[in-house]
């Protein structure tokens, strides 16, 4: 396991040690160990405590006595810039597996969000592509590709996301068709589906929906089990989705199993990057 990918798996540890995986009240809620750390990562609990530095640092974690806890919540609430360097190993990762499942010469619908980003990139290397985007982050990295036909969906700039939303982005969706659609996803859930922490994102979420032949989700293992304010659509909307490795383990993302067992039950090829 490299640097980057420990980080990431270090930081979900921590997170899935947070009150809302059910721990106690009171000073010690949602600390994990030093020792159960390296337990779990296979390295000395110097090599835990280092990383655990850079994650204070960083903002994401912060330490405890023998330990440490979350820094931030997990919901998609902070905005785009707290976020980015979240998980950045797994999200690229994610990204080229998406890309791999995008045919050339497809008409692509590319959402906003971090992971998405990571899509964008790789999409480059996939041309000749026509990717119409919901995000100004992912139109940076698109913008002056060599075979990509590049168009910014009209819309508002969500304050801290810098997703289009509003009637502008819903009109001009719906004028157009793809032949698919890489949806992000704030939370999905064995009952509720695919859902949202914005009202405007998932707006736009089920337009994009409606105007592909074919959609792909993506998401990291983190969004697995989670119920968002704004519910998107049923699980079987989607026809592939894409999320990382540790969706498949309960130590790490207790909701992830049964969520990836409800995928398949409806139809959904689900894929482990």
């Amino acid at each position: 396991m490299d640097v980057a990918d420990r980080l990431d798996l270090t930081l979900r540890l921590v997170q899935g040690h947070g009150p809302d995986q059910g721990q106690g009240q009171g000073q010690s809620q949602g600390r994990v160990s030093v020792a159960e750390l390296a337990q779990r990562l296979g390295v000395s609990e110097m090599t835990v405590r280092r990383d655990l530095d850079v994650l204070e640092r960083q903002g994401l974690v912060r330490r405890v006595h023998g330990g440490a806890v979350a820094g931030r919540p997990r919901e998609d609430g902070g905005g785009f810039e707290a976020r980015q360097a979240w998980q950045a190993a797994t999200k690229d990762r994610l990204g080229a597996a998406v890309a791999g499942l995008v045919e050339p010469g497809s008409r692509v619908l590319l959402d906003a969000g971090t992971t998405t980003v990571h899509v964008a990139e790789h999409l480059a290397a996939r041309g000749p592509l026509t990717v119409a985007v919901l995000s100004l982050q992912a139109a940076l990295r698109l913008a002056d590709r060599p075979g990509i036909d590049l168009l910014v969906v009209g819309g508002r700039s969500r304050p801290g996301e810098r997703s289009l939303v509003g009637p502008l982005a819903l009109r001009t969706l719906e004028s157009l068709a793809f032949d698919v659609f890489v949806m992000s996803i704030g939370g999905v859930h064995a009952v509720h589906g695919w859902s949202e922490f914005s009202i405007e994102d998932a707006a736009v979420k089920r337009v994009g929906l409606g105007q592909a032949a074919r959609t792909v989700a993506v998401a990291d293992a983190t969004k697995l089990g989670v119920r968002a304010f704004s519910q998107v659509a049923p699980l079987d909307a989607v026809q592939s989705f894409v999320t990382d490795a540790a969706a498949a383990d309960p130590a790490t993302h207790p909701g992830g199993p049964q969520t990836l067992d409800a995928l398949r039950e409806a139809g959904v090829e689900t894929r482990l990057a």
